[in-house]
């Protein structure tokens, strides 16, 4: 798999030249999946929070945390590298909701369990807003507003595990194998959550054209 320009052996080889000591190796971790964590925020981000938080801070924070714990995790990988940086970006995440909605952070931003511990999940706005951001050609605010109301109710009738899976595998652009490791899935099982689930959306959504061309 090729992640962001850059294959898994790729990153493989990074982390074992960083843990032989090597500064440029352990410097192009830290810096070769900014924007992959940004889109990753981006979707989770509370939609109270847009505008007033800059996702760029957030992966930022964790980048820096994710500095200081290098050695950490070099000496014993819990997970696969970028999957360990999620996890740091996504405490970030939750962190920065804490602090800005304080006590309506439980209504306001869900999280969702994951295997390596919570993330405030994608919910059915974000992802609606990022399926109908794919489409291209005329269309009125109104009609651009009864599309994404379609697509949000068709997400929120979906069991939570295949809207998560379906966020991961086609708004963050994981593989299955990623998935299945961050939510505790065999791999069969994460592959054949998706397919429904994305069958289900594509049913439910065929009359809007050009919805899944790219």
């Amino acid at each position: 798999m090729v992640l962001m320009g850059r294959t898994d052996e790729e990153i493989s080889g990074l982390v074992d030249r960083a843990r032989a000591g090597d500064l440029a190796a352990r410097n192009e971790l830290l810096t070769c999946f900014r924007q992959r964590l940004k889109r990753m925020v981006r979707l989770r981000l509370n939609r109270q929070l847009q505008g007033r938080v800059d996702e760029s801070d957030i992966v930022q924070e964790a980048l820096l945390d994710a500095a200081r714990h290098l050695d950490d995790y070099l000496a014993s990988p819990p997970m696969p590298f970028y999957l360990w940086l999620r996890h740091i970006a996504g405490r970030k995440l939750i962190d920065a909701h804490r602090r800005h909605l304080g006590a309506k952070q439980r209504d306001a931003a869900q999280e969702v369990s994951l295997h390596h511990g919570a993330l405030p999940a994608a919910d059915s706005i974000s992802l609606a807003a990022r399926l109908l951001g794919k489409l291209t050609g005329p269309a009125s605010a109104a009609i651009k507003a009864e599309m994404r109301l379609r697509v949000q109710e068709v997400l929120n009738t979906m069991d939570p595990v295949d809207r998560e899976v379906l966020a991961l595998r086609h708004f963050e652009q994981m593989s299955n194998t990623e998935v299945a490791q961050v939510l505790d899935l065999g791999e069969s099982a994460a592959s054949s959550r998706y397919l429904r689930a994305l069958k289900r959306l594509k049913d439910e959504l065929k009359q809007i054209p050009g919805l899944f061309e790219r």
